[in-house]
């Protein structure tokens, strides 16, 4: 994996102008974005100069990718294809499919960056307890509605550390890995559960389960209610764990690889008093208290196109920001139907060793504050997440429909 390149005041002086990199410390406003503009994309830039958004430079580090991962990566290195006919992943195995740097005029290069997106490793399991989601008018900066929920997700596949290894047994649909949402809370969503499975063959479609407290029933949601707001939030089911749709639902596209500015930082270095049993959030900031006030840093960027195949899908495009490092799309920006911008996700993420106790090596990027903005609305849903990696408590017939039932009474 790549390492973050010190740049030197020589290299500055020959490529950029001095005054104009982001030092750590540099506060970014208004006032000063022009001069920044070379680390900062489009949408952001645009918040940034009408005074919506402020940002804070931190200092640069590396994460470590998990060594397992790596060691499944380097062995299988060279042995993954994809069919040019229907795009599918082939002979895949273990770690990062195509660990090589991507190549501008290689046509798939945009396919086999989604398919590292996929496999990334977020860990075998993780837990968000709580998951707390703000519905916020960005022009007041009021709370409309708030919702807390448990959340989990596990691999079925692929598995890492956490035995059984590689695979769950009892799998007989082929599930790639399952997310899981309960609400507790407000009263009046209480018990309303949502499970996604995901297939490991990306040609069959995901399965979706709703479980509406009022109803007192379990529902399966067809594809296409995936891309509707979920819960009434700026978010939509499809925009989980940053691309939760088929790969084979894009056209996907290698725009370039950029040094830019994104929302990775050490939590425990920001947040003061953190600990597993003390956990302290993070905060917003900004037009409606709508952004992660968090420090921003330079990061090594993939930048993904996505075009959905179907013309009845809401949006145009997606544009993912992918870091190098982890694989992780750490933004996105969303374009309707008129390729005019529409939404813009931002994650923050905390480096492994500086977060929880637990996750602590585990080379796993840690979500701990996201928005999603809704540009044309001037509304944004933003969550605060305490996620642990690896967690012992997800097991595997939590992930089931008989579960939804059982746990909805």
């Amino acid at each position: 994996m790549k390492k973050i390149i010190a740049i030197s005041i020589i290299t500055l002086a020959l490529t950029v102008n001095a005054d104009s990199f982001p030092i750590q410390g540099t506060l970014i406003d208004q006032q000063n974005a022009e001069e920044f503009s070379t680390y900062l994309d489009g949408p952001i830039f645009d918040l940034i100069s009408k005074g919506f958004l402020s940002i804070t430079v931190g200092k640069q580090f590396d994460i470590t990718p998990n060594t397992r991962f790596e060691e499944l990566t380097r062995a299988n290195k060279g042995t993954v294809n994809i069919d040019a006919q229907t795009g599918q992943l082939l002979n895949y195995q273990d770690g990062l499919p195509f660990p090589e740097e991507p190549n501008i005029n290689d046509p798939l290069a945009g396919l086999k960056l989604a398919w590292n997106m996929r496999y990334s490793y977020g860990g075998d399991s993780s837990l968000v307890d709580p998951f707390i989601w703000d519905y916020i008018n960005m022009k007041s900066g009021k709370v409309e509605r708030t919702l807390v929920f448990v959340g989990k997700i596990l691999r079925y596949k692929h598995r890492l550390l956490m035995k059984p290894t590689p695979n769950l047994p009892k799998n007989p649909a082929n599930i790639f890995n399952g997310i899981y949402l309960q609400a507790k809370e407000p009263f009046d969503l209480k018990n309303t559960q949502l499970l996604v499975h995901r297939l490991e063959d990306d040609s069959a479609r995901e399965r979706t389960w709703l479980y509406l407290s009022v109803q007192r029933r379990v529902r399966r949601l067809p594809a296409g209610q995936t891309t509707d707001a979920f819960l009434g939030s700026d978010i939509m089911i499809e925009d989980f764990l940053g691309y939760n749709g088929r790969i084979n639902d894009m056209k996907w596209s290698y725009l370039g690889t950029q040094q830019l500015l994104a929302p990775v930082y050490k939590h425990n270095t920001t947040v003061k008093n953190n600990s597993d049993k003390n956990y302290q959030f993070g905060d917003f900031h900004g037009q409606g208290n709508c952004f992660p006030k968090v420090p921003w840093q330079l990061r090594e960027l993939h930048i993904l196109e996505a075009k959905p195949k179907t013309t009845n899908h809401p949006l145009s495009k997606r544009i993912f920001y992918v870091d190098a490092q982890t694989n992780t799309p750490i933004a996105g920006r969303h374009y309707d139907r008129n390729n005019t911008i529409w939404r813009i996700g931002i994650s923050g993420f905390s480096h492994p060793d500086h977060h929880l106790e637990k996750n602590k090596g585990t080379g796993v990027a840690i979500p701990t504050l996201i928005s999603m903005v809704d540009v044309a609305a001037s509304h944004c849903t933003t969550l605060k997440m305490k996620t642990t990696i690896n967690d012992r408590s997800v097991k595997q017939k939590d992930f089931t429909v008989q579960s939804l039932r059982s746990r909805g009474r």
